[in-house]
């Protein structure tokens, strides 16, 4: 009895290796040449697609695994959908939900007792899922990620760690991975009750981790000043790093459509927003593009880096068509589209586009540990094609119907 079930078990695991191989083979034959009359978004999704026939191998996974940036690229996906209505950008952020989350509405490589706020923001896609499948599984995981910000740990202000392994700490990043799915959740099902606690965590950053000679936010602030990355006066780490500016400005203007025009925090948003807008546009490069260290432009070793740059861009482009910033502000981000188009964008014979300097990761203290010195930043590798490039240039290309 025991071998016919092994045998049956063993029949099974080569039957969905055969079912994703020609899930695979379809896919790829099914993009061919990339036309370059196409608009940018959709050169782009074609190009992830036919690097990464199944979605969850975005960023070189081997096997389904549950991580923010494959949020942030379906999350584009999901905007590129609703403004092409193919289906192939549907199916796709779809057949990542289903490889990542079983029968049961489990997610095998999500842990919970991590408190990781970057796990938060790959539920995004889940909502719009849910409402068009009626899937209860795509509920379940929405549940339990929302559970997961009502036993995040905070800071002594209230503010949300960025993992449980780095306490009292908030980083910019964590705005963008926890924010804009609170305020869709609690909007969505809990009546807007928990806006003002979102509010809370931009304020927090607001007060705390802004620099007020130029403007612009430190990567990190530690409200114990116990860390040794952190200034022992204000908390925060030693410089700017331009692609977390561009995930808190990303998480402003998403968070943004969740906050009715009447709300008293709104307006507060819509301020820091312009704030940090007006003081990126002094350190734009002439090319359009930003530095990876956002205020040494020229210094040894730093470079023109693609994400930051795509993210500000997509957050100025929305913040000027959602009124939220001066018009001029759609200019400003179309010479940086061109920056990343004439500059860091390749293609290949078939189409195919590829976006280069991006730099893979960076973070604060950790093993082995992480500086926030200007030497780390400019040193961290850097990556072609790396999704939180990919998955913002997307967004930005949208916003601009380039």
């Amino acid at each position: 009895m025991r071998k016919v079930i092994n045998l049956s078990r063993q029949f099974g695991a080569v039957l969905v290796l055969v079912l994703l191989l020609n899930q695979t083979l379809l896919a790829q034959e099914s993009i061919g040449n990339i036309p370059s009359t196409l608009k940018w978004s959709e050169r782009m999704a074609l190009s992830i697609m036919k690097r990464h026939p199944q979605a969850y191998q975005i960023d070189g996974q081997t096997e389904p695994k549950w991580d923010y940036v494959h949020g942030l690229v379906l999350t584009s996906f999901e905007a590129l959908f609703k403004h092409t209505k193919d289906q192939r950008y549907y199916n796709y952020r779809k057949q990542y939900a289903d490889a990542t989350i079983d029968e049961n509405g489990s997610v095998a490589s999500y842990k919970f007792d991590t408190y990781n706020i970057d796990m938060v923001t790959a539920g995004r896609i889940l909502f719009n899922l849910y409402e068009t499948t009626k899937d209860t599984r795509y509920l379940t995981v929405l549940q339990l990620l929302r559970k997961q910000i009502a036993e995040q740990p905070r800071t002594a202000s209230g503010g949300f760690w960025h993992k449980k392994i780095y306490p009292n700490q908030m980083w910019l990043d964590g705005l963008y991975m926890g924010e804009p799915f609170y305020a869709q959740y609690t909007v969505q099902f809990e009546n807007g009750a928990k806006l003002d606690d979102i509010a809370k965590q931009f304020e927090l950053i607001q007060l705390h981790a802004t620099d007020p000679k130029t403007g612009l936010l430190f990567h990190g602030w530690d409200e114990s000043k116990q860390m040794p990355w952190a200034d022992k006066t204000t908390g925060c780490s030693p410089n700017f790093w331009s692609r977390s500016i561009g995930w808190y400005v990303m998480a402003l203007v998403d968070v943004l459509d969740y906050f009715p025009k009447n709300h008293p925090k709104r307006n507060e948003l819509i301020g820091y927003l312009n704030e940090i807008s007006n003081s990126l546009v002094k350190f734009q490069d002439p090319s359009g593009l930003w530095y990876q260290v956002t205020d040494k432009g020229g210094s040894e070793g730093n470079y023109l880096e693609s994400s930051g740059s795509s993210m500000f861009a997509y957050a100025m482009a929305k913040g000027a068509n959602k009124g939220y910033l001066p018009k001029k502000f759609k200019a400003i981000a179309n010479k940086a589209f061109d920056g990343l188009t004439t500059r860091l964008i390749k293609t290949d014979s078939d189409g195919q586009i590829h976006i280069t300097q991006a730099c893979a990761v960076a973070g604060l203290g950790g093993n082995p540990y992480r500086d926030g010195s200007y030497l780390y930043y400019v040193n961290e590798r850097k990556k072609d094609n790396d999704p939180k490039a990919t998955g913002s240039f997307i967004l930005a290309a949208l916003e601009l119907n380039r």
